[in-house]
């Protein structure tokens, strides 16, 4: 889910000390650097983030995984672990690492641990989950952290309070941020759509018309428009068309393939030079297999440059 990934990432990027202090539940700590997500190793690997930081007197990297559902291909732990040695063998640092579960029933079975139980050769790799449905939202939204504000909406609401109370109430606290104008519909746009994990979407689109906010997040926000042209919705509802004569779940695979083409392409306009980009559109357009298309999305919208792009999509070729 590539729109989620997104806005997760670009918060995190922008609010890395509100980011930190929240999953070590601490304040103390210093930000040093926003490193590049990829690990280069044989096979290429991108982390969703990772943050240099000064804590406790020493360096230390601070890893995160965002999650909308449970990781099917691979069990969480096995990645995380993967994730956790590869990043200790290349940086030589202490690894603090996270899993943020954003949708309320995921990640239940997460119990933070790797363990190879063979009694001559044990293996523990541990690492921190964290469920948003089990934070205290209020704490969030009086916290003083603007760049939680956004993932308000999928944490506890308080006793006695509605969902659509609760929505209203992370809306109109985010609205009241102090924010250039651009940078706060940026911020309800990234709401609006996080919201859409646990709310249906006509109940959020009807807050934000209530409260007058509609007009400015489909004007300015980033969000809004770079989800328009990634079209991935595009792709899934043409593959339900083509299904229609070719079969149903062959047609939905094929324009999801499409579209997930298209969002590759143009995320790399968007973010890059649209002209250097261009030089990838034949390789991608000849990409049938799903899982290596949404790999390709998640570097396209990820990496720093044009390069990093280039190492990944040559990973594998």
């Amino acid at each position: 889910m590539a729109e989620y990934d997104t806005i997760s990432k670009h918060l995190i990027q922008t609010y890395p000390a509100d980011f930190v202090r929240f999953t070590l539940g601490r304040a103390d700590v210093e930000i040093r650097a926003i490193l590049d997500p990829e690990i280069p190793r044989v096979e290429t690997r991108l982390t969703d983030s990772l943050i240099r930081v000064w804590i406790d007197g020493e360096e230390v990297l601070v890893h995160t995984e965002f999650q909308t559902t449970d990781s099917r291909d691979t069990p969480m732990p096995i990645r995380m672990a993967s994730y956790i040695i590869r990043l200790i063998e290349y940086y030589g640092l202490p690894v603090y690492s996270h899993v943020i579960y954003l949708r309320p029933d995921a990640g239940r079975r997460d119990e933070g641990l790797y363990l190879q139980k063979h009694p001559d050769y044990p293996v523990v790799v541990r690492y921190k989950v964290i469920r948003l449905n089990e934070i205290d939202g209020q704490d969030i939204v009086e916290g003083g952290h603007p760049g939680l504000l956004p993932f308000a909406p999928l944490m506890k609401r308080p006793a006695g309070m509605t969902s659509e109370e609760w929505l209203r109430q992370c809306i109109r606290r985010t609205d009241a941020v102090s924010l250039a104008q651009a940078e706060k519909a940026n911020f309800l746009g990234g709401l609006a759509v996080l919201s859409g994990l646990a709310y249906d979407p006509n109940t959020i689109t009807s807050i934000i018309s209530q409260e007058g906010l509609m007009d400015a997040i489909m004007r300015e926000s980033s969000f809004a428009q770079y989800l328009k042209e990634l079209g991935v919705k595009q792709g899934i509802e043409q593959g339900i068309e083509q299904g229609i004569e070719q079969g149903i779940e062959q047609g939905i695979e094929q324009g999801i393939e499409r579209g997930i083409q298209e969002s590759i392409r143009e995320a790399l306009a968007v973010r890059f030079d649209a002209g250097v980009a261009g030089q990838f559109a034949d390789r991608i357009a000849v990409i049938d297999d799903l899982q290596r298309l949404k790999q390709l999305l998640h570097a396209a919208v990820q990496v720093n440059n044009l390069a990093a792009f280039q190492r990944v999509l040559d990973a594998e070729a």
